[in-house]
């Protein structure tokens, strides 16, 4: 089954998508009908849908949708990590089979290593037991802060969205972020999302930007720790390969030049998030 792990649908009139401001080419509603055309034409055959918004009703929002939806396998969700019954909180949502995984959006939180407060240590202990996947979004400066979370709760499965958003183009930045991914990559609960690479690209800058950073995610991570997802509807803000048919051949090449399509493109999203909904 080909999936594509990292997509989102969103309705602005919903108003708890801060980043989404009406000047933004994105503002707009997004939903299942919107995609599915783009999906069978890439012959995608289920997603996984994942949270915009850093509120709760978000995720019911999009659990509301995957009832509805048969090609979307699940969502990764939202939880308040500080609320004080936040532990109860995960093991509730966990309940519910289709709640695959929750995202704090730490790329938009002012302290850097905020992720790695004690105070939050119940609600990470629970999500590691209750077998949820967390999703770090961080940016470049942010891996070592993941890197010490991996390390803290070996058991959690941590799925790196987007390679860490690397400054593509930027040399130093690039090296930089190299060896910081070469570290993270030891832990063996991290994997890490082929996705979003498309809208880090600078004016100018392309394929073969795209295709270093590539590399050096399946050099650290290997085939099996690598999943594909299209980042969509964000995707189409790029102005490289900003479609989604052309970013699922893109990577559709870089990844059967490892030979690992069946893994990339679907086997390890099944693997790691455990969907009940996937067919073999």
């Amino acid at each position: 089954m080909k999936i594509d792990a990292h997509q989102h649908f969103w309705n602005p009139a919903r108003g708890d998508y801060g980043w989404l401001t009406p000047d933004n080419s994105l503002y707009r509603t997004f939903g299942p009908d919107d995609l599915a055309p783009q999906m069978r034409a890439a012959g995608v055959e289920a997603t996984i849908l994942v949270q915009a918004a850093p509120t709760a009703a978000e995720s019911d929002y999009l659990l509301d949708i995957t009832r509805r939806t048969p090609w979307v396998l699940g969502i990764v969700g939202w939880i308040d990590l500080e609320a004080p019954d936040a532990a109860v909180q995960v093991k509730a949502r966990a309940a519910n089979p289709l709640f695959l995984g929750l995202r704090p959006m730490l790329q938009d939180i002012a302290q850097r290593d905020w992720i790695l407060e004690s105070r939050l240590a119940p609600a990470l202990t629970a999500v590691a037991e209750e077998g949820l996947v967390f999703d770090a979004l961080v940016r470049d400066n942010q891996v070592s802060v993941v890197d010490e979370l991996a390390g803290r709760y070996p058991t959690l499965a941590i799925v790196l969205d987007h390679g860490a958003k690397p400054k593509l183009g930027n040399a130093s930045a690039m090296a930089a972020w190299g060896a910081d991914i070469a570290k993270l990559a030891r832990r063996t609960n991290v994997c890490c999302k082929l996705s979003g690479l498309v809208t880090e690209l600078s004016a100018g800058d392309g394929a073969a930007e795209v295709k270093e950073a590539a590399e050096v995610l399946f050099a650290e991570f290997g085939p099996q720790r690598l999943i594909w997802g299209s980042d969509w509807p964000v995707l189409t803000s790029s102005h490289f390969n900003g479609n989604y048919h052309a970013w699922h051949e893109e990577a559709l090449a870089l990844v059967a030049a490892h030979g690992a399509t069946q893994g990339v493109m679907g086997g390890n999203a099944a693997r790691i998030y455990k969907p009940m909904r996937a067919k073999s």
